[in-house]
């Protein structure tokens, strides 16, 4: 999440003697992995992955219902973190991008729109008692600020970035858990932002919640046994623009959504089987419970 100016590769196994090459998914040729169908013993990869009573099927399988010719309705196909299969895995993050690029339009279209939207601590700052901001009671702001960008380079880089991180995350989570880790990291970049930045300064952009798919995505790499180099160097050059003198960048933004990807993405991957959902979403509200802190107490030292 920029301030505006003036504002898988899978784990290779060592034989005895050589290197031994993974065998790659029967759907995805291009895609390595150590995980096969506990039915018919195919390859598969993260988006492939039904979760099963006994570990994971291939979507084939649970089609079928193993050959009976139809799924029973306790079958359905589940994901790694117990969504729902849907035809379009990436269908969420087609849609977050569009919001994006029509909120950047209207933007560009109408540029005092950016004022109304982007995240603004208080406007004016005190001894003054702030109209505007979200001291001045516009929260919608904390969301608002998620979709909007400044300049051109800004929301093409983000919204590759969330085209690449978001659509495979979302296979492997299922849509509404993903859009839950989305938001969750958005909001905390957000709340992040607002109790250490200056209030009077303007931030937006998609960066904290793509930081938090960055680390849901390390967490579900780690939870697979996938090497954790690509994706943690490519985290690591981020950080350094994010920490580079002069680039105008917020990092508290990037920073609060980072660890609240991490934390949520942590609980969809490694929620226990019997109380999964519980665990998922009650985790995704202790954070947004945060926020809702972070955001009063910020309000409180600015009123």
């Amino acid at each position: 999440m920029d301030q505006a100016p003036g504002s898988p590769q899978g784990p290779q196994n060592q034989g005895p003697s050589e290197a031994r090459e993974l065998p790659v998914c029967y759907r995805h040729p291009d895609r390595e992995t150590g995980i096969r169908c506990t039915r018919c013993e195919r390859p598969i990869c993260p988006e492939c992955m039904v979760d099963a009573s006994v570990g994971f099927q291939c979507p084939e399988c649970v089609r079928t219902g193993s050959g009976t010719g139809h799924a029973p309705a306790a079958s359905r196909p589940r994901t790694l973190a117990g969504g729902t299969v849907t035809a379009d895995p990436r269908l969420l993050t087609k849609i977050l991008i569009g919001i994006n690029v029509a909120v950047f339009i209207a933007g560009y279209v109408r540029p005092s729109l950016l004022n109304d939207l982007v995240l603004l601590g208080a406007w004016p700052p005190k001894p003054f008692t702030p109209t505007a901001g979200v001291a001045g009671g516009e929260w919608y702001r904390m969301v608002t600020s998620m979709f909007t960008h400044h300049e051109i380079w800004h929301i093409a880089f983000n919204m590759l970035s969330l085209w690449w991180l978001g659509g495979p995350l979302e296979a492997a989570l299922g849509r509404l858990r993903y859009l839950a880790v989305y938001f969750v990291s958005g909001l905390s970049g957000s709340a992040l932002a607002y109790l250490l930045a200056s209030p009077t300064t303007e931030t937006l952009g998609a960066s904290g919640a793509i930081f938090g798919l960055f680390g849901a995505t390390a967490v579900l790499m780690r939870r697979l046994n996938y090497d954790l180099r690509p994706i943690v160097a490519l985290l690591v050059i981020n950080l350094i623009f994010t920490f580079s003198p002069g680039m105008n960048i917020s990092w508290q933004a990037h920073i609060g959504g980072l660890v609240a990807g991490v934390i949520s993405g942590y609980a969809m991957v490694h929620a226990p089987r019997r109380r999964r959902a519980l665990v998922q979403y009650g985790v995704c509200a202790l954070v947004l419970a945060a926020v809702v802190v972070v955001t009063l107490v910020r309000t409180a030292q600015l009123t």
